[in-house]
């Protein structure tokens, strides 16, 4: 009868402690969300309430905004076909250079083959990580400020951009394929390169292929601004438009980048069905 009382009484201490331990974490998530709604709240002040010219900005002035790009100027629409390839084919090569390049990188950055273990893998995250924190458009400006303005320029810094995705994906694939395959061929004495092509390499192609796909429908994006630090296509036009205040000539470059999204959209989906 004791025995029952005491082990009573240590259930009755323990769901004690469970209800304290509860209320203590519940009071501190409302703590943290009152501090998240707060930051909000301060944000919005200091960088849109407090920085906004609100004089300036009524119904007529937004709607006589909207009205002056509603008017596509369609004499130059002939003019931006030259544009459109251009920015086409930017984004292709770009995404050729990314792929070549991506490729060491990738082998670099996973740690299951990275050649010299962690510093080869520590070497190769550290170039993922940079070329995916540098914005394409400031590495649009280095190589503006490197080879000219021009297409090469856009080339160059879409291909740097795209080396962070492709490698991060593809490394970390090779980290997650099934080592079956490779403990097998490791078994009967192939070399490390057997291993990655016949062990690795078929286990991650689909997903190589398919993030090279994605990125080239992304860089066709990247391209239609890489214009505005001089390096061609689309984003050039677009900037030559509203720095004359063609407000109809900058509304058709946008449709023209519209339809060569739509376009981008189309191949990359058919392209990611025939292959993957």
């Amino acid at each position: 009868m004791q025995g029952d009382v005491s082990d009573l009484s240590r259930y009755d201490h323990h769901a004690a402690r469970i209800a304290a331990w509860r209320n203590r974490s519940r009071r501190v998530r409302y703590v943290c969300y009152f501090l998240i709604t707060a930051l909000i709240v301060w944000s919005v002040e200091e960088i849109v309430v407090a920085d906004t010219d609100w004089s300036r900005i009524s119904w007529e002035s937004m709607l006589r905004s909207a009205q002056q790009f509603m008017s596509v100027d369609l004499s130059i629409f002939r003019s931006l076909m030259g544009p459109a390839l251009e920015t086409a084919l930017m984004a292709t090569l770009g995404t050729l250079v990314g792929l070549v390049l991506a490729v060491p990188v990738a082998w670099l950055g996973a740690m299951n083959i990275s050649p010299l273990g962690r510093t080869t893998y520590v070497i190769g995250r550290g170039l993922m990580t940079l070329s995916r924190s540098v914005h394409e458009v400031v590495w649009g400006l280095i190589f503006v400020a490197a080879v000219g303005l021009g297409a090469l320029a856009g080339v160059l810094a879409m291909g740097i951009r795209s080396i962070g995705f492709i490698s991060k994906t593809v490394a970390e694939a090779i980290e997650d394929v099934s080592p079956g395959p490779v403990e097998a061929m490791r078994a009967v004495g192939a070399s490390r390169f057997q291993i990655l092509l016949f062990g690795i390499l078929p286990q991650v192609i689909p997903v190589f292929i398919g993030n090279v796909i994605f990125e080239w429908d992304v860089n066709i994006r990247r391209s239609t601004i890489m214009g505005l630090v001089g390096a061609g296509g689309l984003g050039l036009a677009l900037h030559r438009q509203m720095a004359s205040y063609n407000y109809g000539g900058v509304a058709t470059v946008l449709l023209v980048i519209l339809l060569l999204i739509i376009a981008g959209e189309i191949l990359s989906y058919y392209a990611r069905k025939a292959v993957i």
